[in-house]
């Protein structure tokens, strides 16, 4: 009987493969790591063959983990690091170049040529409702076709495939045969109208990209192929795609305007779903597609925030301040609540609401007593000051939250999750599931698949774990904000 989900989530450190019954319960888990490259300042990329073997073998080591075959399997759901850039070649399906990842700024000075002379930013927005910056997918691919020596001849020539990691990824499994992606994925590329739910011909002239590399957009929920039989030991079909954000929503049923999470990986994306139509931030947030079903879009404001976990792994693997990021609470608690240390981790620019491709990281407010605790206590905070921007510029636009559900790696942290809290002035919502982001995708496929009748039915698996409420006064939340501010004003380049 086909009861179980296969949820697919390629993340930008880790690739990794869950499986989940019909009730949303995770039954079996499998990680793998893979190589981060840093060929230059700012640069940053994978492997794309690295991510598929990775991608491949966790999904084997799930299914032994929870002990069924793969013929159990109802579908395969995938969810995936966005932005980041793939360019492989149609006959072998082997990339032609590194992928070029979402953290890379290579195309900064690019960027701020196009602002100056061909893009009117207004428009821009309207069309994509993205802002013209490096991290979207646009940038990377004009990047690969015009800088690396005969990629532009040979996808003009139809020799090539482009995407983001859910298209090479759908490529792999089904052995060529689908080159798809979905509309969440689309919607960040820079390329796609959100509004037509097209590839935009405008844009694409723009930033000098051939329609034909280019794979079909569909729903989230959609039929995107079968994997072959060999990789799993029978076929599955693969039935939801969403980028890792909008599962993580997903995941945390935020299908109502208004509704809102928050994800702490790598880096944090806070989105909220604003319903049946695009709204457009005055205060530099982002627009962009939650999930589109039936053809139907349904749309959300998105704030990105470039490192949150990375600042935690940056204290493990760089100052050796810590052993394992678990440790940063106990740190953290050590340290003195009138330390005034600001850490503002811009190592790769600052993202919403500053976008500023050019800042670095930078510690202010150390003195001779300053130690470890309030290093790491100033990084773990950090995430929830970058946190802040993002649910003021919100409240900016008009909607102020006083719930969010949060998920992540970092939501262990308990001392964090308090500290987010008294920051915001909000209440938190930790969730039983933590692996929201993979549920997310399991729910998309398994809502196509027939395994969940409803959107209803998805949203009567949530379930709470803790509740955080804030603890702190104004006065103290006003004060330690405004030492944040005044930290990020001394970054900004």
């Amino acid at each position: 009987m086909q009861t179980h989900i296969l949820a697919i989530d390629q993340g930008t450190s880790s690739s990794r493969a869950l499986v989940f019954d019909a009730k949303g319960m995770l039954r079996g888990l499998a990680q793998q790591e893979f190589t981060q490259h840093f060929p230059r300042g700012g640069w940053v990329e994978h492997d794309a063959g690295e991510i598929w073997r990775t991608t491949l073998e966790s999904c084997r080591g799930a299914l032994r983990d929870a002990g069924i075959e793969s013929r159990r399997l109802a579908c395969i759901g995938i969810t995936n690091q966005r932005e980041t850039t793939v360019l492989w070649d149609r006959a072998s399906g082997e990339p032609v170049h590194r992928a070029i990842v979402w953290q890379d700024r290579r195309t900064a000075k690019h960027c701020q040529e196009l602002k100056q002379s061909r893009v009117n930013e207004a428009d821009l927005q309207a069309r994509t409702g993205l802002l013209l910056d490096p991290y979207f997918s646009a940038t990377k691919l004009q990047w690969l076709l015009n800088e690396v020596p005969g990629l532009r001849r040979r996808a003009e020539a139809g020799e090539l495939a482009a995407g983001t990691i859910d298209s090479f990824l759908l490529w792999k499994l089904t052995g060529g045969r689908s080159h798809f992606t979905d509309a969440s994925n689309a919607s960040r590329t820079l390329l796609f109208n959100i509004e037509t739910q097209q590839w935009d011909a405008d844009l694409l002239a723009l930033f000098e990209i051939p329609r034909r590399i280019l794979p079909e957009v569909r729903d989230s929920a959609a039929d995107f192929g079968a994997s072959e039989p060999e990789l799993l030991g029978s076929a599955v079909p693969i039935t939801g795609v969403l980028g890792d954000q909008q599962a993580a929503a997903f995941g945390q049923c935020c299908f109502h305007s208004g509704a809102a999470k928050s994800t702490y990986g790598t880096g944090c994306f806070l989105l909220m779903n604003t319903g049946d139509k695009p709204v457009y931030s005055r205060n530099r947030l982002l627009t962009t597609v939650a999930y589109r079903l039936e053809g139907k879009p349904s749309y959300a404001v998105e704030g990105s925030i470039f490192m949150a976990g990375a600042t935690m792994q940056w204290l493990r693997d760089e100052l050796r301040l810590i052993r394992k990021s678990a440790e940063s609470a106990a740190l953290a608690e050590q340290c003195a609540d009138d330390s005034g240390v600001y850490l503002v981790p811009a190592f790769t620019g600052l993202g919403a609401p500053y976008w500023d491709p050019d800042a670095r990281g930078a510690i202010f407010g150390m003195t001779r007593d300053t130690g470890s605790a309030e290093i790491v206590g100033a990084a773990l905070h950090s995430v929830c000051y970058q946190t802040r921007d993002l649910t003021g510029a919100i409240a900016a636009d008009g909607v102020a939250l006083d719930l969010l559900r949060v998920d992540g790696g970092m939501v262990a942290n308990e001392v964090f999750l308090q500290y987010l809290a008294d920051v915001l002035d909000c209440r938190v919502h930790r969730p039983a599931v933590t692996e929201t982001t993979a549920l997310g995708a399991a729910c998309i496929a398994g809502l196509q698949a027939g395994v969940f009748p409803s959107l209803d039915a998805i949203a009567g698996l949530w379930r709470l774990d803790r509740e955080f409420s804030p603890r702190r006064d104004a006065a103290w939340r006003e004060r330690k904000y405004a030492g944040w501010k005044d930290a990020v004003r001394r970054t900004l380049s």
